[in-house]
């Protein structure tokens, strides 16, 4: 049994209509390339989504976990003033107050250390104190 075309079908079909039974090109091609697109976006999406904390990551930011935070929150809430406000803090070098002071911390127990000998009244050269535990690994104390 042959399939005869219906005569009032026009003589030429488009490229994309295929026979009864064969395999349907365009429809697989149009699947694979949708499925891609969907994926390219969503690596696109994702990527953007991550810029701010990628800028403050190369530029080794204080703030980069408050970054990464709001980048998080926009990206769970659907908030986009937490991204912008990711953006913002990425781009903006809030100043390094704690180093100063932990370099002058630092310097103060280095002085400290070096004149600890200079004291008066300081037995740091007398005979170490010896480990007052009792028998039962108890500290005892006696006068």
């Amino acid at each position: 049994m042959t399939a005869s075309p219906n005569p009032v079908a026009t003589a030429h079909l488009p490229f994309f209509v295929t026979a009864p039974g064969d395999t349907d090109v365009l429809f697989n091609v149009s699947v694979v390339f949708l499925v891609a697109m969907v994926v390219l976006a969503g690596v696109v999406f994702l990527t953007i989504h991550s810029l701010p904390e990628r800028m403050a990551h190369k530029s080794k930011k204080i703030q980069l976990d408050i970054v990464a935070v709001l980048c998080l929150l926009a990206l769970f809430t659907h908030e986009h003033a937490f991204w912008f406000a990711a953006l913002l803090l990425a781009f903006i070098d809030i100043p390094d107050f704690l180093s100063p002071f932990r370099s002058i911390a630092s310097s103060v127990k280095t002085m400290a250390q070096q004149g600890a000998g200079d004291i008066p009244g300081d037995h740091s050269d007398a005979t170490p104190v010896t480990d007052h535990t009792g028998p039962d690994g108890k500290a005892s104390f006696h006068a």
